[in-house]
């Protein structure tokens, strides 16, 4: 038996995380100055590359609408307008909008009194919101609002798949078993330091994803492939 099948998958997916932190170093993630920048940004980055929505950022910020007050009294035609490069602007335009009525109706246009509701009822709330599914609302949740939930994107999946960490429901891993791999993987980590290292994990699964592991494999040199090998050398 090899030593990637002696050890558990949640066990697996804690070594790599450590793999990737000494191959990568810290990555500082989210890239933003402000909670409600990161909030833009985890709506606007739906089906695009991150580069369209930093245009859409520096639109926003251009029109002094970089923040609760200005995204407010910005007709949402305008806001459509700035926000095209990140694609699908009238839906997100109006997701955006939602949230802030949303916001403002039940929390007092306060972020903090957001952020101070339960984990588990808000998560609730954000998944209520039109154009927020579980990825969006989890890393509102935690790189905005600060709440230990892990993010599980498509560059997690494809890790998850192809070192055999899970295997698919209907061809596909589904967002919860992935979420909840990696509360597993850190659940022998003291409670206060979650957060963090669920912040700092996804940043790295961005990382070796957009290094390693697109669409396609690019296998050679990535921080994970002993642990592939030992997946392949089990078949």
């Amino acid at each position: 038996m090899t030593v990637a099948n002696k050890l558990a998958p949640a066990k697996r997916l804690r070594r790599m995380h450590d793999q990737l932190g000494a191959a990568y170093g810290p990555q500082y993630w989210w890239p933003a100055k402000t909670p409600f920048e990161v909030i833009l940004g985890a709506y606007l980055t739906q089906n695009t590359a991150w580069k369209a929505v930093e245009r859409s950022l520096a639109n926003l910020r251009a029109a002094g609408a970089l923040s609760l007050e200005g995204l407010r009294k910005l007709p949402v035609e305008e806001l459509q307008r700035l926000i095209q490069p990140s694609g699908f602007f009238t839906r997100k335009a109006s997701a955006l909008k939602a949230f802030v009525a949303m916001l403002d109706e039940e929390f007092g246009g306060s972020l903090d009194a957001l952020a101070a509701a339960p984990t588990a009822s808000l998560r609730k709330r954000l998944l209520d919101l039109p154009g927020v599914g579980p990825e969006t609302a989890d890393a509102i949740l935690l790189y905005a609002l600060g709440h230990a939930v892990p993010v599980a994107d498509e560059y997690l999946r494809r890790i998850a798949e192809r070192h055999k960490l899970l295997d698919p429901s209907d061809g596909r891993i589904r967002y919860d078993a992935l979420a909840d791999l990696t509360r597993r993987a850190f659940a022998a980590d003291p409670p206060a330091s979650h957060a963090p290292l669920f912040n700092e994990f996804h940043a790295l699964t961005v990382a070796v994803g957009k290094a390693h592991c697109g669409r396609a494999p690019r296998c050679e040199g990535c921080p994970l492939v002993l642990d592939l090998h030992h997946v392949r050398n089990a078949r």
